[in-house]
């Protein structure tokens, strides 16, 4: 009886048998350098102001994010909602990555959340890491087994430069109470973490070179350490789920917290609107294959 993936043949048996017990699949050299280049030479240009950001939020290091004297680029540390810039959105349009994607969430798929993350050389806070959290927890709907993430390693990650480090398995668990790590010094904005967290848990290092692809599950427990080497680890991300999804109100639960994170930082950017948790993820999704009852991008 399989829960977490779905009858396509697309799959090997090995695969998936791997994603139903782990909660994760590697699946190596699937995007073309071509297309990582691109991405990585658009990142660039948006650290450097040369585009237009639009709808897209640059985050940077909270420990370098005052800092003027250096290349931006070891300093912003993820570009979110990149569902409309003409290059990044071009990934999640990819027909390799939406094969793998079907065999998750269904032939009906929306975009819902998207990511590139840049792990810069670390500042000596130990900014760059992030804590291990579970990415459901950001989400107010589901079902949940029909959502899967896509993320791209755009050059060599290893357990130096902070590769992902998952928990395999916990995909099958449920959903845990998050909130800011209690760690000395900083953490950055939205970088929530299990907060009972058993550290002594089996984990798995996914060390990746560039083009090499992780579907992953949103319980699955996952993290990074910090980058510790004197180079970047980039990777490009989304989120995708069926277009069928329902969405809850999460008010009195577990993830109310960062529902009213996200309604300020909402409210602080666009004062005259009333945005809520729910809100901001229906403005997010976009319908990326249809079988006729979405129309496609």
């Amino acid at each position: 009886m399989f829960q977490y993936t779905l009858d396509n043949a697309f799959l090997n048996p090995e695969q998936r048998q791997h994603y139903e017990e782990h909660g994760f699949l590697v699946v190596r050299k699937l995007i073309e350098p071509r297309d990582i280049s691109a991405y990585r030479d658009r990142f660039v240009d948006i650290c450097h102001k040369r585009v237009n950001v639009g709808r897209m939020t640059v985050m940077k290091d909270v420990a370098l994010r005052h800092r003027t004297d250096i290349d931006p680029e070891f300093v912003v540390n993820k570009i979110q909602d990149y569902q409309h810039d003409p290059v990044l959105s071009s990934y999640f349009k990819l027909p390799e990555v939406l094969k793998y994607v079907e065999c998750f969430v269904g032939n009906d798929i929306d975009a819902v959340h998207t990511m590139l993350i840049n792990k810069p050389p670390d500042s000596g806070q130990l900014t760059s890491r992030h804590p291990f959290h579970q990415d459901q927890y950001y989400f107010p709907f589901g079902p949940v087994d029909r959502i899967v993430c896509s993320w791209t390693a755009m050059q060599r990650v290893t357990r130096e430069n902070g590769c992902l480090v998952v928990v395999p398995g916990s995909h099958r668990g449920e959903l845990l109470e998050h909130g800011y790590p209690q760690w000395d010094g900083n953490v950055n904005k939205m970088y929530h973490g299990i907060l009972n967290m058993d550290y002594e848990c089996e984990k798995a290092y996914l060390e990746m070179d560039e083009g090499d692809t992780v579907f992953f599950h949103p319980l699955l427990i996952h993290g990074s350490g910090s980058n510790q080497t004197t180079g970047f680890r980039k990777a490009i991300s989304c989120h995708f789920s069926t277009s069928h999804k329902t969405y809850t109100d999460v008010v009195g639960t577990i993830q109310e917290p960062i529902a009213k994170e996200v309604e300020g930082i909402a409210k602080r950017r666009f004062p005259d609107a009333h945005i809520s948790f729910t809100d901001s993820w229906r403005l997010r999704s976009l319908t990326v294959q249809s079988t006729g009852l979405h129309s496609k991008l």
